[in-house]
């Protein structure tokens, strides 16, 4: 690929970036399964991961799943915390709305959910435990998805993906969905130079 084809990829990629939608993974345990959720955020134009380190073994997001991110961790900023509370009130100081996806009492089905003209924040939890009950308690909302079968569980990355496409699907045509001039300048900066 030339010079003027990887930046006008790197240009288009820009534009698609959403604005004001995150995601917040607590105490992933198999880091490979982080990384496949950083495909999927690339993928969906999603630039901010936040990363909780309360219980687990933290682990650098730039190096890990080559293969299972296939290089998406090289796009995405990461910001990692090691407390869930920390990480969630820094969020909320930022105006975001954290939803939390559990099977909880109370929570409302993903395709129910209005995610539109807001500052979304969605939260996973371990792959054997979940969320923890300090998350749940600092959550604005909890989300579900809807199951039809016996098992009431996916995988991490699968769960990512459902929720993340049923957000982005929602707010795609939103006014302010994607980043301003100044804010895609300033990110084709930052990719100019990884």
């Amino acid at each position: 690929m030339s010079t003027e084809e990887r930046l006008a990829k790197i240009k288009k990629v820009v534009e698609a970036r959403q604005k004001d939608l995150a995601v917040v993974l607590e105490d992933i345990h198999d880091p490979h399964n982080a990384a496949a959720v950083f495909r999927t955020c690339d993928a969906l134009g999603i630039q901010n991961v936040y990363l909780i380190f309360e219980e687990e073994k933290s682990f650098n997001p730039r190096r890990v799943g080559k293969v299972s991110s296939s290089s998406a961790n090289k796009w995405l900023d990461f910001y990692t915390y090691h407390s869930t509370v920390e990480c969630l009130k820094d969020l909320k100081k930022k105006g975001y709305q954290i939803f939390a996806t559990a099977l909880a009492p109370g929570a409302q089905s993903i395709f129910k959910t209005n995610f539109k003209n807001q500052k979304v924040a969605l939260l996973l939890g371990n792959e054997h435990r979940g969320l923890s009950a300090q998350a749940l308690e600092l959550a604005d909302k909890k989300v579900i998805l809807p199951m039809r079968g016996l098992v009431q569980s996916l995988n991490l990355s699968v769960t990512a993906a459902i929720f993340l496409y049923e957000v982005v699907r929602q707010r795609q045509n939103q006014p302010g969905c994607f980043l301003s001039k100044k804010e895609s300048q300033k990110l084709l900066k930052s990719f100019s130079q990884r």
